[in-house]
């Protein structure tokens, strides 16, 4: 299985949101980076057909996916930035709900919802109305949802956005496994999450793809930009206003150690250090960090 991205383009009267944009995609997780504004939701909404390119074509394995319609859609699973929901339904009736919308009969619609809701741990709350659930709890039910009809694209916007820590593994763990055979396009801000489950990384700005490969080949792009310093706390308070500053730490003595992001050691007697996929997403954005 191929989804192929062929130059595609969206415009917004004279905003260019997405510029002819190429890639295509086998079976993974694939994590895709960007600030604010640098086109993904409108790309992820152009794979998942809600929205028309302005030019160009998505592809499943060579054909056309406007032209393919239902049958594209019934292998589509999609969590929006902005999930949806009805407040007074319960979780489980708002699975089966949706359940039967994608063509599952009210056995196997609710044999599939309640093995969801369980993996998504939910179980304990099916019988919950959604609007009295917390954000992170929210959340898992739009994860839940996206997965209902055992997708072959999964295409999920912000999926770990209000999750705890505890939640993220298991969200983590869930699509690691669920990924084997099935083509899964993440966007996070949470930029770790991604570092852990993708296969392939793309970083995307202003519209186009600037950075494409492994985890371990886009992270490498980092290397020698990356450094530890211990300071004073007042330069360390310069520091942060003038520098892109990873991470900031206050010792027993007053001093602060730094990590900071920069093409030159930001201090006399700063050591490089390896970088991570955070480090690199500040350096590439290192413009908007400050």
């Amino acid at each position: 299985m191929e989804l192929t991205l062929d130059r595609l383009s969206k415009q917004f009267g004279r905003h260019l949101a997405v510029d002819r944009v190429s890639a295509s995609f086998t079976p993974g997780v694939v994590g895709l980076l960007g600030a604010n504004g640098a086109g993904k939701t409108t790309l992820m909404r152009m794979v998942c057909d809600v929205l028309r390119p302005t030019s160009g074509q998505v592809l499943l394995n060579g054909r056309d996916t406007a032209e393919l319609g239902e049958k594209y859609r019934d292998l589509l699973g999609y969590l929006p930035q902005d999930f949806g929901y009805y407040p007074d339904f319960s979780a489980l009736n708002f699975m089966r709900y949706l359940a039967t919308l994608k063509g599952f009969d009210n056995y196997d619609g609710r044999e599939r919802s309640l093995r969801l809701l369980e993996e998504v741990g939910l179980a304990d709350d099916a019988h919950r109305k959604v609007k009295t659930f917390s954000g992170g709890m929210k959340q898992r039910l739009g994860i839940a949802q996206a997965m209902l009809n055992d997708p072959t694209i999964l295409v999920l916007d912000e999926p770990t956005a209000g999750l705890d820590p505890k939640e993220r593994v298991r969200f983590r763990n869930l699509i690691a496994g669920f990924a084997q055979d099935k083509i899964v396009l993440l966007s996070t801000h949470i930029v770790s999450d991604v570092e852990f489950i993708a296969n392939r990384i793309l970083v995307m700005r202003e519209g186009s793809f600037v950075m494409d490969g492994t985890p371990e080949q886009v992270i490498s792009q980092a290397e020698g930009k990356v450094w530890e310093c211990c300071v004073e706390a007042r330069q360390a308070e310069a520091m942060t206003a003038e520098q892109v500053v990873a991470n900031v730490r206050y010792a027993a003595d007053g001093r602060a150690v730094l990590r900071v992001v920069a093409d030159e050691p930001p201090v006399l007697g700063a050591v490089a250090v390896e970088p991570t996929l955070e480090d690199l997403y500040l350096y590439e954005f290192r413009d908007q960090a400050r």
